[in-house]
């Protein structure tokens, strides 16, 4: 099972743009999380097609399982 921590803002377009993380640090602080994704905005840390990041959306854990099957 992989764990991915998904924060999700909103560009001057108004679409969504999503930055992931691998392996976030459980339990996730929602305080911290909060002010990780104020820097990144006020820092331009990141622009997209549609401009810079304004404000926050969401955030949230996003598990995944994988399971091989057997092929003959």
């Amino acid at each position: 099972m992989t764990k991915r921590l998904e924060l999700v803002f909103v560009n001057q377009a108004g679409a969504n743009v999503t930055i992931a993380l691998d392996d976030p640090i459980e339990p996730v602080n929602p305080g911290s999380v909060s002010a990780a994704m104020d820097q990144v905005i006020l820092q331009n840390a990141f622009t997209s097609s549609g401009g810079e990041l304004v404000s926050k959306k969401a955030a949230r854990i996003v598990e995944r399982n994988v399971a091989d099957v057997e092929i003959l």
